[in-house]
């Protein structure tokens, strides 16, 4: 068996995208963002403030939380800690879920779909808007709840892995 320190598929420098090479160098938050029956890893994700504040989340045109959250119109982001990392490897289908993504967890349903347990901070959307943006779609949320706890070691997504701030 061959132990490799980096990706053996990665295509060398001067093939890979350039604009995926920049949002590398950009540190995004991990979140899991449910609607309905589906749900999904992102870290493509930015608050407004205003009246009301907007959620906006970066996501893959064929994802299925994209379909998810067309049909309920609603969903909730939840922020990832240290903690989650197992959790958001499986709702970004990197680690295996029989059963489906939700199976054996402790999942609440709210207004605005899905709460995992063991979040204390997420926030309670309304569909505001979806932008078709090349082969992203940008999803607009209304925030209409927000439950806001300590937070004292954020998983953070940073060129290519999850890192930590301590």
């Amino acid at each position: 068996m061959t132990i490799h320190h980096e990706n053996p598929f990665l295509p060398p420098p001067e093939a890979r995208d350039r604009a995926r090479q920049l949002r590398g160098r950009l540190a995004g938050p991990v979140t899991i963002v449910t609607a309905g029956d589906d749900g999904m890893t992102a870290s493509a994700v930015q608050v407004l403030e205003g009246a009301p504040p907007r959620l906006l989340v970066g996501v893959n045109e064929a994802a299925d939380f994209h379909g998810a959250v067309n049909v309920t119109g609603k969903f909730v982001v939840h922020i990832a800690r240290q903690e989650h990392r197992q959790l958001s490897d499986r709702f970004a289908e990197l680690a295996p879920s029989p059963g489906g993504l939700f199976a054996g967890l402790e999942v609440t349903e709210t207004e605005w779909g899905p709460l995992i347990a063991g979040f204390g901070n997420w926030a309670g959307c309304r569909l505001g808007a979806c932008h078709s943006i090349g082969w992203q779609v940008l999803v607009v949320g209304e925030i209409e709840h927000l439950e806001l706890g300590a937070i004292d070691d954020p998983l953070i997504y940073f060129r290519g892995r999850y890192r930590s701030l301590s």
